[in-house]
């Protein structure tokens, strides 16, 4: 096991310590969040009765592909009727975000927005926050060991709330409840957590402990993805990808940039149901010719990191590499309507990672990134 922000299971068979783990989390009587795919394939029975839980807890199993406002409000009724008090995510980043969601409602007062970083919602989340365990069913967003989740609100923001007491107090990371994961959706929060790795290591935030952990991160994500996507019971390679995602969520503290200014906003149109790793694999290659002229003392180790020539073209291996797994790398190519570029450069600015990118990005930059993007 692994302590750093929390504590980490990390191994073939991990979730057959759920109970354990959810009594050091002390967590007795816990509401799952998960989604009906994750119910539908057998997972959540799965590891409750190999997890040694019982099997009428409750459940929602409601939570979209992009955690909203209501489907938090929701899942917070069946807590309070079911007076739980905690959370276990099993699932991907939605399930778990949505758990953090649920967690922060639970225990406070307002409205969910208040929460938000950008209404100064973090110093608004308290120790009081419910404890959570998360089981990653995706090696991608990391959200299992992250401070953060992002919300779709009802005004059509897409928002994140973030303070340490959102890290879940347990996470059981077993690569085996991701063997079943489509190869198109492997590759995708695989390019999820390789953006993670690689935002967070050239923010110029200065943490040398964060930057470490995010190259090796990089390192293993760019030898094992391709791997998990043409092999998908290699365990190994599963194993890998995983500690890869916790990596890119670990190096969180640095902070993110371009790339999640941009595709938090896209999003956010519910409509689109645009998957959030597919976006940032797409938005990767302008993101970073757009700060490669600021990056000349970071650029060099990622290129070390994923094994090309220190001239090569940084941005276009990335484009290379994320074509290889099968991703479309237009926006286009996932329909995005090019009448929305103007908004979603607009609401970049406002988001809470445009800070943090390295070269200090305007709306104008935002919307040339969109179109070379599209």
């Amino acid at each position: 096991m692994i302590s750093y922000l929390t504590t980490v299971r990390l191994d073939v068979g991990a979730r057959k310590h759920l109970a354990e783990d959810l009594k050091a989390a002390g967590i007795t009587r816990p509401l799952l969040v998960t989604d009906r795919g994750i119910r539908a394939v057998g997972l959540l029975d799965q590891v409750l009765k190999e997890g040694g839980i019982d099997l009428s807890l409750p459940v929602f199993d409601e939570t979209p592909a992009n955690p909203t406002e209501e489907a938090a409000e929701k899942a917070l009724e069946l807590y309070r009727v079911g007076t739980c008090d905690g959370v276990i995510a099993l699932g991907g980043g939605s399930a778990m975000d949505l758990a953090k969601a649920v967690a922060v409602l639970a225990t406070h007062d307002g409205p969910l927005a208040s929460f938000a970083v950008v209404n100064g919602g973090m110093q608004k989340i308290t120790a009081k926050t419910a404890p959570t365990l998360a089981i990653p069913t995706t090696a991608g967003t990391g959200s299992e060991v992250g401070r953060g989740a992002i919300i779709s609100f009802r005004d059509g923001r897409k928002l994140g709330l973030l303070s340490p007491f959102l890290i879940p107090k347990r996470a059981i990371c077993d690569p085996e409840l991701t063997v079943g994961l489509p190869s198109l959706l492997t590759a995708a929060t695989g390019m999820d957590a390789i953006s993670h790795c690689i935002e967070t290591f050239i923010s110029p935030v200065d943490n040398p402990v964060a930057a470490a952990i995010a190259i090796d991160g990089l390192e293993r994500a760019i030898v094992a993805l391709p791997r998990a996507v043409s092999h998908p019971h290699d365990l190994h390679a599963r194993r890998e990808m995983m500690i890869a995602a916790m990596e890119g969520a670990l190096a969180f503290q640095k902070g993110l940039g371009a790339v999640h200014a941009l595709s938090h906003p896209l999003g956010g149109y519910r409509d689109l149901k645009l998957h959030h790793g597919t976006l940032n694999a797409i938005l990767l290659p302008p993101v970073l010719r757009f700060n490669e002229s600021v990056s000349a003392e970071t650029y060099p180790r990622l290129k070390r990191a994923v094994g090309i020539e220190a001239k090569a073209d940084f941005a276009a291996f990335m484009h290379g590499f994320a074509t290889s797994l099968g991703i479309p790398m237009r926006l286009r190519d996932i329909h995005v309507p090019h009448g929305i570029l103007s908004d979603v450069a607009r609401l970049a600015c406002l988001d809470h990672t445009h800070a943090t990118n390295p070269r200090q990005a305007t709306e104008s930059d935002y919307l040339v990134m969109l179109e070379e993007a599209f």
